[in-house]
């Protein structure tokens, strides 16, 4: 699924395009893939938000429509923008509705919020703000919240028997990382991905930690990465993975120290390190 940084562009694509913009009609073509209890019509977004991996779009009346696009979903504008964000399929850059379409929201402005799902495993769950901000409440904090490290300190040690790349894809310890950007923040804070989190200082720690921050924020600003799971509506691919540092870079060499870069399993996931830069102490 879709790491922090492409949520955040979707999140950004739906802000600029959906926020004032009032329901007309709902139609909901898989009743598994929508959960409202009461009407959305005549309601107006007012924001869109994100917490982890989850859209929030907020309304004028106390509500909020929760969207996780898990696996294949997809978020896509058509009509008066042209404008969509998710998982790489033909629902993005074709006519919709299409067979993968789930759920359609007509705005005021004559525009559609087409939500695709090939493999209906997301969903969208209209919810009083509190109880859809109740689903995140566990997560821990993202790299880049101003008090993420004495939040992300505490939950990791739990963890001190597991390695920190497993810690770090643990969402109830921080928030947001995946497979990529692990490996990233790692090579960057010098740290092999098997090293048990208890054999790791706080300055260690800290070091991870500031580093996942950087390489999401360059990454948002590249408008994500893509490994086969994100384009936008213009079939468009992030450009972070040509700025990445050893994730796909197997082979190569490391841009620090020169070595080979080598491709390897930790915690069950492929990992990409550098054997010098991050030796396994």
């Amino acid at each position: 699924m879709p790491e922090l940084p492409e949520v955040e562009t979707v999140r950004r694509g739906l802000e600029q395009l959906v926020v004032g913009r009032q329901v007309v009609a709902i139609k909901v073509l898989n009743p598994g893939s929508y959960d409202g209890a009461s009407p959305i019509e005549n309601a107006t977004f007012t924001a869109a938000r994100r917490h982890a991996k989850m859209l929030l779009l907020d309304v004028d009346d106390g509500r909020t429509l929760a969207v996780h696009l898990k696996m294949t979903g997809q978020l896509v504008v058509r009509g008066a923008h042209e404008w969509g964000g998710g998982h790489p399929s033909d629902s993005l850059v074709g006519q919709l509705p299409d067979r993968s379409t789930r759920v359609i929201i007509d705005l005021d402005d004559g525009s559609h919020l087409y939500f695709n799902d090939q493999r209906k495993f997301g969903w969208m769950r209209l919810l009083p703000t509190k109880m859809a901000d109740a689903l995140t409440s566990g997560v821990g904090a993202e790299p880049m919240d101003p008090d993420a490290w004495p939040r992300f300190r505490e939950r990791v040690h739990h963890h001190d028997r597991t390695v920190i790349k497993a810690a770090l894809l643990n969402q109830q310890v921080v928030a947001g990382i995946g497979n990529i950007y692990a490996d990233e923040a790692l090579w960057r804070a010098r740290v092999h991905p098997a090293t048990r989190v208890g054999a790791l200082s706080d300055k260690a720690l800290k070091r991870i930690l500031t580093a996942a921050a950087e390489v999401m924020q360059l990454s948002i600003s590249l408008g994500g990465s893509t490994s086969r799971n994100y384009v936008n509506a213009e079939g468009e691919r992030g450009a972070y993975l040509d700025f990445a540092e050893v994730f796909g870079r197997q082979g190569q060499q490391c841009s620090r120290c020169g070595a080979t870069i080598v491709k390897t399993r930790v915690a069950g996931r492929g990992t990409h390190i550098c054997p010098r830069c991050q030796k396994l102490r």
